[in-house]
């Protein structure tokens, strides 16, 4: 006999995580498939060369390029999802990222909600996910109606110096907005310990702000709410007419399984979402479930990121380095008249992770020089928007492998903001001429194999013919089938998308405990 339940949830991080967080007080029988397992809480967490350089938690699936490549994409399933080796930075869109916005290459397009609408989910989710932060620092900063629920993450000397050095210059640095469970003011009671492995890491102290300690687990308290781990669905089934899911299939434990509810949420990822629906095409989907409109899989963004090292005139001892961020350029700057991104700190340079992520090049460097760059390494993340594209896109080989076809969408900006960190570098005790890239997270020549900020590919928006999405995440052309990961971004501005995935499922949620009474 099928199993039934009022929701089905697949995909446990962001948005998966935090939309069965939000239903499970409801009483409501909820049903949440993860592919992965519980991330093994080991000492190899903490380890740059089990992290960086073996790759211990990156998944082991490969995809093809769109020139047929096949690579292996940086991607983690596990309860909690990518969350669990982010850096909880976490970041409200400007309030101008959810209109139109014209960049040198393209056009952002304009979201079918507003920013007022999402604006009370971002204060929900700031406050469920312990966000530390100050208001009026960031002068691109979005109107907010509470201040953040938690105070901002002090600098360690030499950021705060980097801090003072960029203010004294005119610029506007910010305390970065971050999700961790630090209480600086008791520190023999706070679960953070300022760890130089948070950044790209799994937390063993579960002091980080990700989707399983944060949203899970206290969903899990509830008997309403089951949690089915290594569990892979690989279709959706509609009734006779098409119009709504009434089965879905998982492979578990050797065995496909059906599970039958009324309402379904796909929350896999935004390729891995793309993949389901296009997987479950039928009679009346031909081309894929919801793809009427041939935008299922379409319009993949990810972010048009570099992450950089400049090296210190004095060595930068900074332990918990990703404190600070810089707006000032993030729609335009001099001599440019279009939004180029945002500049943010990362996790310390150690020298183990040059290895990993480019160990061609260090293979013959000794140890000791590899220990005196990453000494004085100030470590920057700069990201861009990528621009959605039709052309970039996920598609499905006869054996249901993935293809990701992708080219840059707005190379120009990102080449420019590049040059204007570079350019400032003489001004804040660097040395000028010395900006490193550091592909944190990569260890291959394929661009798009890291995407952790992957997105767009399920949209929403008014128009069926232009869509996939309605509004409320509801597929247009079924009636109980939504998607609450970053499938549904139309755009994705140039902050870390997770805040913004996290708040959507919360106003998602709103919509089905409405429809679900």
């Amino acid at each position: 006999m099928t199993e039934h339940y009022d929701v089905i949830v697949i995909g446990s991080g962001a948005g998966g995580g935090t939309f069965v967080r939000h239903l499970a007080p409801s009483g409501k029988q909820i049903l949440l498939l993860e592919r992965g397992d519980w991330l093994p809480r080991e000492p190899a967490n903490w380890s740059t060369a089990d992290v960086f350089v073996d790759g211990r938690y990156i998944s082991p699936d490969t995809w093809h390029d769109g020139r047929g490549r096949s690579f292996q994409p940086q991607v983690h399933y596990f309860v909690g999802g990518a969350t669990k080796l982010y850096g909880a930075a976490l970041y409200r869109m400007r309030q101008e990222d959810f209109d139109q916005l014209n960049h040198h290459d393209g056009v952002s397009p304009a979201w079918p909600i507003s920013y007022q609408d999402m604006e009370p989910y971002y204060s929900a989710a700031e406050k469920l996910y312990q966000v530390h932060g100050v208001r009026g620092e960031d002068p691109t900063e979005p109107p907010a109606s509470r201040p953040y629920p938690y105070p901002a993450l002090s600098h360690e000397p030499r950021i705060q110096q980097l801090s003072d050095d960029l203010a004294a210059k005119g610029y506007h640095p910010f305390h970065a907005p971050c999700g961790v469970l630090l209480n600086e003011e008791n520190m023999p009671f706070s679960t953070c310990v300022r760890c130089a492995d948070c950044d790209g890491f799994p937390c063993p102290l579960h002091a980080k702000s990700d989707a399983e300690v944060i949203a899970l687990r206290p969903a899990l308290e509830y008997p309403n709410v089951t949690l089915i781990r290594n569990a892979r669905v690989v279709k959706l089934e509609t009734d006779a007419a098409g119009t709504a899911v009434i089965r879905v299939l998982a492979e578990h434990e050797g065995e496909t399984v059906a599970y039958r509810g009324d309402v379904v949420a796909v929350a896999c990822g935004a390729v891995n979402s793309a993949k389901l629906l296009l997987a479950s095409a039928n009679d009346k989907h031909p081309h894929g479930l919801a793809n009427g409109s041939d935008q299922v899989g379409r319009n993949f963004m990810y972010h048009d990121s570099q992450a950089v090292l400049a090296l210190s005139k004095e060595p930068n001892p900074t332990v918990f380095q990703k404190t600070l961020g810089v707006n000032d350029f993030y729609f335009g700057g001099p001599d440019f008249d279009y939004p180029m991104g945002n500049i943010q700190m990362i996790g310390k340079s150690q020298a183990e992770m040059f290895r990993g992520e480019k160990p061609i090049e260090t293979k013959l460097a000794p140890n000791w020089a590899l220990r005196d760059v990453a000494t004085h390494a100030v470590d920057f993340r700069l990201s861009t928007e990528d621009l959605p594209q039709p052309e970039n896109r996920v598609t499905l080989g006869k054996d249901g492998s993935v293809t990701l076809a992708y080219t840059p969408s707005n190379p120009t900006a990102a080449k420019r903001l590049y040059h204007q960190l570079k350019s400032m570098l003489c001004g804040l005790g660097m040395h000028p001429e010395h900006l490193i890239n550091r592909f944190a997270y990569m260890k291959t020549d394929i661009p798009i194999a890291g995407c952790a900020h992957q997105a767009g590919t399920v949209r929403f928006g008014a128009d069926p013919a232009t869509s996939v999405l309605d509004s409320d995440c509801r597929a247009h052309e079924l009636d109980n089938t939504y998607v609450v990961d970053t499938s549904f971004f139309p755009s994705i501005s140039a902050v870390n998308p997770a805040l913004t995935t996290m708040a959507n499922a919360i106003r998602v949620g709103d919509h089905i405990l409405e429809r679900i009474r």
